[in-house]
């Protein structure tokens, strides 16, 4: 876990954590659309597959921009 905090500060430090924070939601915003595509135009039976991607995408939308304004907080 230690890694990946000074992985976020490293890029906080940069001046590339907008283009970063941006690229991780178009990542997220096309895992959520997969997953949607799963559940609507697949009769597949196991439907926690595409439960795990919006989450997952969701949580790609989300997370980044949350981790870095902690980061400047407390910083």
């Amino acid at each position: 876990m230690d890694e990946v905090l000074e992985a976020a500060e490293v890029v906080a430090d940069s001046e590339l954590e907008g283009a970063v924070i941006w690229l991780l939601r178009v990542i997220g915003i096309l895992v959520l659309l997969a997953g949607a595509g799963l559940w609507l135009f697949t009769e597949a039976t196991l439907l926690w597959l595409p439960a795990i991607a919006m989450v997952v995408g969701l949580l790609l939308i989300t997370i980044p921009s949350i981790l870095l304004q902690l980061l400047e907080l407390f910083a």
